[in-house]
């Protein structure tokens, strides 16, 4: 049996008209043409699709089941056309990004609108969750990039750090800290230190700031929370302190009665955020795109990486991109 695309297009056109004179108008051929495509094509199927009459066409039962079959196919095609243009134009078609909790909700309010002027034929799919989970779903092919926090040292990863961002220190206005112009980062072992679950990279990070924090979480005078926005809820509640990154801070002004917020004395702790991606991606342009993005957002209180060049990344890629 052999059935063209092009007898499936015919098929729909008399379908629509019901007349093999229009039908033939619609498809842009001669009514015989199309009227003989017809005709071979109830032929290798072995049954009538239309009844014929001076002309007219009327669909049988079999025919109508064949039809909708017919506009299957040919949607399928559509699907696999499209499929192929996107794969010819990198920047069209939805880019698949995993972002790590602490970053979502301060980044995407800036990104997603700027990467819609600059690239608008490629929406972002959202993934929020853990490093280690992004990097499975990375692994698998189940998102293209992801926004995490270095240091990123997977195989078969590149990574490009897009900014640094400070840490600060958030109390209930109501602590002795909030009389003070800066806090010494170990001084936070001596409180109720508010942080996110195990599993967040974030955690681990104000863990490390201070040799005893990791002995005030043994001694459980550590709380955890499901967010940051989560975690200062519980800071103005007067449950504890927390430190927060410098992004999430323009969040607290609903609160600002109620918190206050001090930087780290001497120097101050800070995270590197970057974007990671398969060396593998087939699509460099759309990782530019999204770099470009995020350099040109406004994300309060980060330095942005602007020449800060890709890392692990081959030839391909820098000629692509």
């Amino acid at each position: 049996m052999h059935i063209t695309l092009t007898e499936l297009r015919y098929l729909i056109a008399l379908d629509k008209e019901r007349h093999f004179g229009r039908a033939a108008k619609r498809a842009f051929v001669s009514q015989p043409t199309l009227s003989v495509a017809v005709k071979k094509l109830e032929g290798e199927l072995g049954v009538t699709v239309f009844e014929r009459n001076r002309g007219e066409a009327r669909v049988t039962p079999i025919g109508r089941r064949i039809i909708e079959q017919a506009y299957r196919v040919l949607g399928e095609v559509s699907a696999l056309e499209s499929v192929a243009e996107q794969g010819r134009d990198e920047l069209k078609g939805p880019l698949r990004l995993g972002v790590i909790y602490t970053v979502g909700p301060y980044l995407l309010p800036h990104l997603i609108p700027a990467l819609r002027a600059t690239s608008p034929d490629m929406p972002l799919i959202i993934e929020e969750n853990l490093t280690g989970q992004l990097t499975q779903q990375l692994r698998n092919n189940e998102l293209d990039a992801v926004i995490v926090a270095m240091p990123y040292d997977v195989s078969g990863m590149s990574v490009w750090p897009i900014y640094d961002e400070s840490f600060v220190v958030v109390m209930p206005q109501s602590h002795a800290w909030a009389q003070r112009e800066s806090v010494d980062a170990n001084e936070l072992a001596d409180e109720n230190l508010l942080l996110l679950g195990p599993g967040h990279c974030f955690r681990d990070q104000v863990l490390d700031l201070c040799a005893g924090c990791r002995e005030t979480e043994e001694a459980h005078r550590t709380r955890s929370g499901s967010s940051l926005e989560t975690i200062r809820h519980m800071v103005a509640s007067g449950l504890g302190v927390t430190v927060l990154p410098r992004s999430s801070i323009p969040n607290l002004s609903h609160e600002s009665r109620l918190l206050e917020t001090r930087p780290f004395s001497g120097t101050a702790p800070k995270r590197q955020i970057a974007i990671a991606w398969r060396r593998s991606f087939p699509r460099p342009k759309a990782i530019s795109a999204l770099h470009e993005a995020v350099m040109g957002c406004d994300l309060a209180g980060v330095s942005l990486m602007e020449e800060q060049n890709a890392l692990n990344v081959d030839e391909a890629f820098l000629d692509a991109s």
